[in-house]
């Protein structure tokens, strides 16, 4: 059964991006599914050959966990994963791991069965695989994520790592771009950024502005938002998974796979739960790159988003491919065959909403819209559950030795976290008083001395960021000091907004957007209130509550 195309009919687009995975890996079997997909033929797979003269073919597996061997996916790994169309996979992981077994080497090949994955699978099989998504670099993590809120990566396509590439903690954070966020503002176009641990987009400098961390908040909101009136819920939000926590949930080897399995579900069937937020969203799901592992299309050359290189490189051709999938009613069943890559996502919100330009190669890009349907489908997929063996890890053991050893990613997400610490006091509001700052001064004082006693041998820390659970020390540093940087940040934007507030020459549009922001981080909602002067009311409600805390 199908419903006519309403004008506009997709009024949210919730954005969730995982890590590190290829689409061969996760999405290849759906070639049985959908004989167009660009997949994997039991009968004629792909192979590589290693150096120690044995092929390694494309075959099933159902190993969740790479416990021991982290893909290398970096720039110069990629170029020698493409060699020979594709054929230097297995030669890169040897490359990096020389004491790898051929049962570890064989898992760079292998591709997870039909039906295996809990969520991924029958997403695919009800909505719509864009089986030509590939990641917007041949590079690492957070460069392609750059790309994909901003449409560029600013000249950068490595790791900052464990802080040894620069000796000021500044130059390892130097993604000064206007972003997908600058341009959601300039048409005031509500928006939030969920997240679990550490929110990796606050590595762009602008979104460390107060202003825009209002707009941050854990994950627990997003499902208490899901929840409330369609009409309350973000147009855009982004979902951002837990990287460093004990939950690992970002599909980051050695992570087990259900792990973000489960992610996936939770917010699938969040939307799904509630019938007119559903019929009028779009859930794009996707990968920031592929992790090392074996897929066997070649990637097509990519249009350059600005004049920036990055020594020899210059950011013309795309990454390898990432599962990809668009999960609407106002998407077919099927396969999406269009090259798409990160910036697609900007492409069709530029066009969806008249927002500014974002760089040469959103402005390249292929719309995802046109993977749209012009009517809803109805379908049967109204919840998505693990089982018990499936939430439960496989090897409780190896799990708990590799959460010991950080990734790249994970030691720079640490890193960012000590930037924190500092960048919040200098962020400082002018109009706070000598007295306020020296009250911020003590405040950071006192964190660095509950940072202290949190790393004590002796102590059982208990996290800021999650006051309901025991932590190891390494992991509530990280997470405490967003906790600290998002609690300054909120009070500091309370006092922008209410200095906006007072322009008299600010348009009304950005007065609406001004007081949603306000309502996001005080409970109270301004912006709904049915009268002329609820733009006095909020700035009084501010200088009253101002006043009354110094």
């Amino acid at each position: 059964m199908a419903i006519s195309l309403t004008p506009d009919p997709i009024r949210h687009v919730v954005h969730l991006i995982l890590e590190n995975r290829s689409f061969d890996q996760m999405l290849g079997c759906l070639k049985a599914v959908y004989p167009n997909l660009e997949g994997i033929d039991p009968a004629t797979p792909a192979k590589n050959r290693g150096p120690d003269g044995r092929d390694y073919f494309q075959a099933p597996t159902t190993i969740r966990q790479m416990l021991k061997w982290d893909p290398h996916h970096e720039v110069k790994c990629i170029a020698v994963q493409l060699q020979d169309d594709n054929g230097g996979f297995v030669e890169d992981f040897v490359q990096n791991y020389p004491e790898s077994t051929p049962e570890a080497r064989q898992l760079i090949m292998s591709y997870y069965p039909l039906d295996f994955l809990p969520a991924l699978h029958p997403l695919a099989r009800t909505f719509r695989v864009c089986d030509h998504w590939f990641a917007s670099l041949p590079g690492p993590t957070w460069p392609n994520r750059f790309f994909a809120l901003s449409g560029t990566s600013n000249g950068f396509v490595d790791m900052p790592n464990d802080g040894t590439r620069k000796t000021d903690l500044p130059g390892y954070f130097e993604q000064t771009q206007e972003t997908l966020f600058d341009r959601l503002n300039e048409q005031a176009i509500h928006w939030k950024i969920y997240f679990h641990d550490i929110p990796q987009s606050a590595v762009l400098n602008r979104q460390r502005e107060p202003h825009n961390m209002a707009r941050y908040f854990y994950i627990d909101e997003f499902f208490t938002d899901a929840r409330d009136p369609e009409q309350d819920f973000p147009q855009y939000c982004l979902i951002e998974p837990d990287f460093l926590g004990l939950g690992q949930n970002d599909d980051h080897p050695p992570h087990d796979v259900m792990r973000a399995e489960k992610l996936i579900a939770d917010v699938y069937n969040a939307i799904r739960a509630n019938e007119k937020l559903w019929q009028s969203t779009l859930l794009v799901l996707m990968f920031d790159e592929h992790g090392g592992f074996f897929d066997h299309v070649v990637p097509p050359p990519a249009a350059p988003p600005d004049d920036l290189t990055a020594g020899e490189y210059a950011f013309n051709q795309y990454g390898i491919r990432v599962p990809a999938i668009l999960v609407s009613p106002w998407v077919e069943p099927g396969v999406a065959k269009e090259v798409f890559d990160h910036t697609s996502v900007l492409k069709y919100l530029t066009d969806k909403w008249n927002l500014g330009p974002l760089g040469k190669r959103t402005a390249a890009a292929k719309s995802i819209g046109t993977a749209l349907s012009p009517v809803a489908h109805q379908n049967t997929l109204t919840c998505l559950s693990l089982s018990v063996d499936q939430l439960n890890p496989p090897d409780p053991k190896g799990e708990e030795a590799a959460f010991g050893t950080l990734s790249s990613h994970q030691a720079a997400l640490t890193k960012f976290t000590e930037w924190l610490e500092t960048e919040a006091i200098e962020k400082a509001p002018r109009v706070a008083s000598i007295a306020a700052r020296l009250a911020m001064a003590l405040k950071s004082s006192a964190d660095h001395l509950l940072s202290w006693a949190l790393d004590q041998p002796a102590s059982l820390p208990v996290s800021i960021a999650a006051p309901d659970m025991l932590v190891l020390p390494r992991q509530a540093k990280p997470a405490d000091r967003v906790a600290f940087f998002l609690m300054r940040m909120k009070q500091y934007g309370a006092l922008g907004i209410q200095n906006r507030l007072l322009d008299p020459k600010l348009p009304p549009d950005q007065q609406e957007h001004s007081l949603q922001t306000l309502a996001l981080i005080t409970g109270r909602n301004f912006h709904q209130e049915n009268n002329e002067e609820k733009t006095e009311t909020a700035v009084a409600w501010l200088k009253k509550r101002t006043t009354n805390s110094r």
